[in-house]
């Protein structure tokens, strides 16, 4: 399993597999944006041939992220891919849902684990505006065959102050005492497209949780503070679900961090919030051999910082969210 500079081990891949997507969040990109040409992206076979590499160096976790994942034709032969690797323990997958009702039983059946669903607010006209023109209807569509197929559920929603910080992440959090899933509330994280408008209106763990306790009594800590994954866990008294709150900004997590992720494009980006990466595109298409497509992941993951420098004001110019992957 490669180790950083820091000595932590690092065995979590999160594969994007497009920066395009079907529809257009007001806190993730520019209503009218560009996405790269499909040449610039890694092709089928480049992607069957690096996943491989990284289960054999040690990565036992694979997310499948966009941009919209569901939008690669090839998604279910990815998943099945991944799932078929030795030493692959869990392959999951990041997506807005709406073509989950088509693919969530194919997906599961080829190997699929998890599942997180983005999804900001119960209410039409509120998810019309955050989505620009989604139809929260095909969601819970995707979440209902999500379901069925087995597949273990996450919601992701990103509070945006003045417009769903209130009733509808209460809403939310309610889904939690009926359904057996983790609605997730993630800090707005400043980038180079829409740094200004995600500064501007961050909504801050604290003051979520003062929030939520107003509405359901005090939270419960789950497995005694400890993170699951990237989230501190909650529940509601009673709840058959949690509540995790991942807060980039207010609580960094970076000490934990076991994280890289493969850009659609081919980089190698060490961390979330900071522009460094090393490129496995050009090395694919250089001809390298396997061992020295090995050599450049262990030395770029050998340089992964310790963490983001938000504190500082330093902002990561280079991409957008779409462009890296969640």
């Amino acid at each position: 399993m490669p180790l950083d500079q820091y000595q932590r081990e690092i065995n979590y891949l999160r594969v994007s597999l497009t920066d395009a997507c079907n529809l257009r969040c007001v806190y993730c990109m520019p209503e009218h944006m560009a996405f790269r040409r499909p040449a610039e992206l890694l092709n089928d076979a480049e992607l069957f041939r690096l996943i491989p590499l990284f289960a054999r160096l040690g990565f036992n976790k694979i997310r499948f992220t966009g941009g919209e994942p569901t939008l690669r034709r090839s998604l279910v032969e990815l998943v099945r891919h991944a799932a078929n690797q030795p030493g692959i323990r869990q392959v999951g997958l990041t997506t807005n849902a709406l073509l989950l009702d088509q693919l969530a039983r194919p997906l599961a059946e080829a190997g699929l684990a998890t599942v997180n669903v983005s999804l900001d607010s119960l209410d039409p006209e509120r998810f019309r505006q955050l989505t620009r023109w989604g139809n929260v209807r095909d969601v819970l569509e995707g979440l209902a065959a999500a379901e069925e197929a087995g597949l273990r559920i996450k919601l992701n929603a990103v509070p945006t102050r003045g417009v769903n910080d209130r009733d509808d992440a209460v809403a939310l959090a309610s889904l939690t005492l009926t359904h057996d899933w983790q609605v997730r509330f993630i800090e707005l994280m400043p980038f180079a497209n829409n740094a200004g408008f995600q500064t501007e209106n961050i909504v801050r763990e604290d003051e979520l949780r003062a929030h939520m306790e107003t509405s359901f009594g005090p939270l419960e800590s789950v497995n005694e503070g400890r993170l699951d994954g990237e989230a501190r866990v909650f529940r509601i008294p009673g709840a058959r679900g949690t509540l995790g709150f991942i807060s980039p900004v207010s609580r960094p997590f970076c000490a934990a961090c076991n994280r890289v992720r493969l850009t659609a494009d081919g980089r190698l980006r060490l961390c979330l919030l900071r522009d460094d990466e090393g490129d496995l595109r050009e090395r694919l298409r250089q001809g390298a051999t396997d061992d020295e497509l090995e050599t450049s992941i262990r030395a770029a993951i050998h340089r992964k910082p310790w963490g983001h420098d938000l504190a500082g004001d330093r902002i990561p110019a280079s991409r957008g969210m779409s462009e890296i992957g969640g």
